[in-house]
């Protein structure tokens, strides 16, 4: 997919789950499960050694059984790290902070990146360098306020705040109502207790009842 197919994805869905596990079957049953509960989007997280490796096999796996999907990388420190995973059909590219290097890699393959900011200079700064969506984080620090106060000036600005957002309708409400594009959710949608205990389609109906909340909350 190209960056602006991911972005009307973000946008139209308004959730992009967070995921890492070392064991290739969990993260394909995990992936699975949050495509049957409405999905089509997901963020896999660079974590640890040879988790290049994994995203080589839950890549070909979504490419294969679930069409529609768009699998990205989150967590990419350097333009290295990028063009490894774009190299594995990554999607689209998530840092933690703006990375004009990053920038450029993923600009030449028209792969959307999405930068983590923390100040009205970097996300303008990341918007001249061609930035669709800028990634809030950590979210829990800055707060929704932070999302108003960018969106008066600029109403242009897409913001997905990645920490501190939750699947209940006040925190979500508030994200929203203050005018966020997009929310990045992890450990609070896609718990360690389901997935220790293996309950993909309790992963289903918890991805399921998000959406249709975020849903919810934007026509309230």
């Amino acid at each position: 997919m190209n960056r602006i197919q991911v972005a009307q994805i973000m946008e139209e869905q308004g959730l992009v789950p967070l995921f890492f596990h070392p064991d290739i079957q969990v993260c394909k049953d995990v992936l699975r499960a949050c495509y049957e509960g409405g999905s089509r989007i997901l963020e896999f997280t660079n974590r640890g050694n040879f988790a290049h490796e994994i995203f080589s096999e839950l890549s070909k796996f979504a490419l294969k059984e679930l069409p529609g999907m768009a699998l990205g990388v989150g967590s990419v420190v350097d333009a290295g790290t990028a063009a490894l995973y774009m190299q594995n059909a990554a999607s689209f590219i998530v840092t933690p902070a703006f990375r004009r290097d990053i920038a450029l890699a993923c600009n030449r393959r028209k792969i959307l990146w999405s930068p983590g900011c923390g100040s009205l200079t970097e996300i303008c700064a990341a918007e001249e360098l061609g930035c669709e969506i800028v990634k809030l984080f950590p979210g829990s620090v800055y707060g929704p306020g932070f999302v108003k106060s960018v969106k008066a000036p600029q109403p242009w600005t897409k913001i997905m705040p990645t920490g501190g957002v939750a699947p209940t309708e006040e925190n979500l409400s508030s994200w929203f109502d203050a005018g966020v594009t997009c929310v990045g959710m992890g450990s609070k949608l896609l718990s360690k207790e389901l997935i220790a205990n293996r309950d993909y389609q309790a992963i289903s109906e918890k991805c399921e009842s998000t959406l249709q909340l975020i849903k919810s909350v934007r026509t309230s």
